[in-house]
């Protein structure tokens, strides 16, 4: 068990596009985002303090649209510069092979192409001699989009805090206070049609926080101000299938296992730790009382993070702490990447932390801009993952970091998901969800 907290050595990046100040504004959690009065009281600080109005949209070349296919070593080796390849143990010959491991490198300004000396005429006569690969051999990396379509916008008529769209049917779920509204795929393309259906919560003043599709997308789990974590059914028609009673007044966040057996629902001090196939609570688990606004799952380990401005992980055999990572700043987010490679922390100050889950490697994205909502989404295909930082939200390449494409709301983002599919991505807002398509 890991007793003190480890002084994190992180590498740190450039953000592609973002300003390189940073904005000295003391941190606090007061309540700003103005919910409904029904259910302010009860959320508390999850809703932090006032934000910055972001710049303008900023344009990209289209070499920003290029991606690349590297293996989680090569991810690593892209953040090492020569002389920190050398101190690695790498001979002179193997230093190459890391630099053209990518087209970027994480070493060298982030966003900033690598370019070496052509190769010789002897290499390139080699290289013909290969014979071609079968296509049916080859294993194809789906492409990261170069942009996005404003399709339609869902009225939820509240708040949307919480939000989930369907890769299979294209359905999205919009959570809020008293009830969650359901949508289909003709929805998405119109701007004032009416829900599908709307699922009223137990109590009125009830209010969804948090919400998770299960891997199947059959099912859908939600949290927030209702004093239990709701399981329900989605097909042939959305409906409750249990209510797991809860041992604390707000879930601010929820976590599903790929194998869709365990679930976590993260409170004020500690974290439930549900049997989803029996329905039982395994166990409540302390956490830190300011270490409790976000979990995570990847594996047979658990994540958490909040306002102590540290990353805990645990062990979900044993309950033991594992490791406890300082980033300096508030946790808003955490989420991972498809493999459970890379553990994704979302900062107070928009910076985004990479840490790995089996390797002490970690590296951190610096946008250094001031934020009340931080939501990360990592993409299911595992060719890029979006950040939502107040009214903006980037579509960022793994793992060259290369801004894919950005959208400016009106009004601040609470909430993102992208579809499975990686045809759609949503976000929800102050009394709407804006679905937008992705272009490739």
């Amino acid at each position: 068990v890991s007793g003190k907290k480890e002084e994190a050595s992180f590498r740190m990046l450039r953000a592609d596009g973002e300003p390189e100040e940073r904005r000295d504004v003391p941190e606090s959690s007061g309540v700003s985002s103005q919910p409904e009065p029904q259910v302010q009281h009860r959320l508390g600080s999850l809703y932090g303090v006032p934000w910055q109005p972001p710049g303008p949209p900023i344009q990209h070349s289209p070499a920003d649209q290029e991606t690349s296919t590297v293996t989680q070593q090569q991810w690593h080796l892209q953040g090492l510069g020569r002389s920190e390849l050398q101190a690695a143990g790498l001979p002179e010959a193997q230093l190459g092979e890391a630099a053209e491991s990518s087209p970027f490198l994480l070493g060298s300004e982030v966003g900033q192409p690598y370019s070496s000396s052509p190769p010789s005429e002897e290499v390139l006569s080699l290289l013909r001699a290969i014979p071609p690969i079968p296509d049916e051999v080859v294993v194809r990396q789906k492409r990261a989009p170069h942009g996005s379509w404003k399709v339609g916008t869902l009225l939820h008529g509240k708040r949307v805090y919480a939000v989930a769209i369907s890769g299979s049917t294209h359905h999205v779920y919009t959570c809020g206070s008293g009830y969650i509204r359901v949508w289909d795929e003709s929805a998405l393309q119109a701007g004032n049609k009416a829900p599908q259906a709307q699922l009223d919560l137990q109590d009125p003043q009830d209010c969804v926080v948090t919400c998770k599709l299960f891997p199947d997308e059959q099912s859908l789990i939600t949290g927030g101000a209702s004093q239990a974590v709701t399981l329900w059914d989605l097909a042939p028609t959305p409906q409750v299938r249990a209510r797991l009673t809860s041992t604390g007044p707000t879930c601010y966040s929820l976590a599903v296992s790929s194998d869709a057996h365990i679930c976590l629902a993260c409170f004020h001090g500690f974290v439930e730790i549900w049997d989803l196939q029996n329905q039982i609570l395994i166990r409540k688990h302390e956490v830190p009382v300011y270490g409790s606004r976000c979990v995570d799952i990847t594996g047979n380990i658990f994540w958490t993070g909040g306002e102590d401005t540290t990353l805990y992980s645990w062990d979900l055999r044993n309950y033991q702490r594992l490791h406890q990572h300082d980033l300096q700043n508030e946790i808003l987010s955490i989420t991972h990447d498809p493999g459970e490679e890379w553990v994704l922390a979302g900062l107070r100050t928009s910076d985004i932390a990479f840490l790995h889950t089996r390797r002490n490697e970690q590296f951190k994205a610096l946008v250094k801009k001031y934020t009340r909502h931080h939501s990360l989404k990592f993409a299911s295909c595992g060719s890029y993952f979006v950040t939502a930082i107040d009214t903006r939200l980037s579509g960022l390449e793994a793992p060259s970091l290369q801004k894919l494409f950005q959208i400016e709301e009106s009004s601040g983002i609470l909430c993102c998901d992208v579809s499975s599919d990686n045809q759609y991505l949503v976000m929800g807002s102050k009394s709407s969800a804006t679905v937008y398509q992705l272009l490739y």
